[in-house]
């Protein structure tokens, strides 16, 4: 059973770009406990993805070079895509993912506020027309996501744990949310394997990525892992 020790709507207040997570307010448990004391558990799970993650970077090169050159032929702009996101105490770090979008995106992205669909601070749209033709593909089978292998071999991310919110979202969390940012970001989690998943509620949503973190295992996550390779093959994504 989770614990939220304030108001759930009660809004952190951030004197500065550079916040501190008030972690030792929060339920230290699960994950946050294995991830801030010497574990063995922890440790293989870092050793594990570590591994599994320059395995995976090298083994899907081909994929990688075939990816690159369909976005390069398709549109104009770089093949990859990097944004500040907010990692672990409020870190910021560069995720990087395969380009899906127009090169003007963010540019336009005020002008298409009120077709908004997800509920809390996130932004999306189902048929969001920023989203060239081959990042739709890309997107729904969930292969953009692959470069950020490599933020989990430079340890910015895990491959399982909650997903890095950009900061304007950050800012606009409740504060019993925050508790999401005491673990490292990863590239998937409960969240991410449902089949309705952008008909889930954002505090639903928040509510998945705190029991993750409270009830964290190495078999939880391995459990993930398989679930979220099935999902790509299922093409469930957004």
């Amino acid at each position: 059973m989770m614990v939220a020790l304030h108001s759930r709507h009660e809004k952190p207040n951030f004197a500065d770009v550079e916040w501190l997570i008030p972690v030792e307010e929060y339920k230290v448990s699960g994950l946050y406990k294995y991830c801030n004391t010497p574990n063995t558990k922890y440790f293989l799970k870092v050793l594990v993805e570590t591994g599994m993650s320059m395995v995976l970077l090298l083994c899907l090169t081909p994929l990688f070079v075939l990816i690159s050159l369909i976005i390069k032929s398709t549109s104009k702009g770089a093949v990859f895509f990097k944004q500040e996101r907010i990692g672990k105490d409020g870190k910021k770090f560069k995720i990087i993912k395969f380009r899906t979008m127009h090169m003007n995106a963010d540019k336009v992205k005020h002008t298409l506020s009120h077709l908004n669909e997800a509920g809390g601070p996130v932004f999306k749209i189902r048929e969001d027309p920023r989203i060239t033709k081959i990042g739709k593909i890309l997107r729904k089978t969930g292969l953009d996501e692959l470069p950020q292998l490599w933020n989990v071999v430079k340890r910015d991310m895990s491959l399982i744990g909650p997903r890095p919110p950009l900061e304007s979202e950050v800012r606009q969390y409740d504060k019993w949310q925050l508790r999401r940012l005491t673990v490292m970001p990863g590239i998937t989690c409960i969240w991410q394997i449902q089949p309705n998943r952008h008909n889930i509620s954002f505090d639903e949503w928040m509510n998945m990525d705190l029991d993750y973190i409270d009830n964290w295992s190495l078999e939880k996550d391995t459990k993930l892992f398989f679930k979220t390779i099935k999902t790509v093959f299922v093409g469930g994504g957004h």
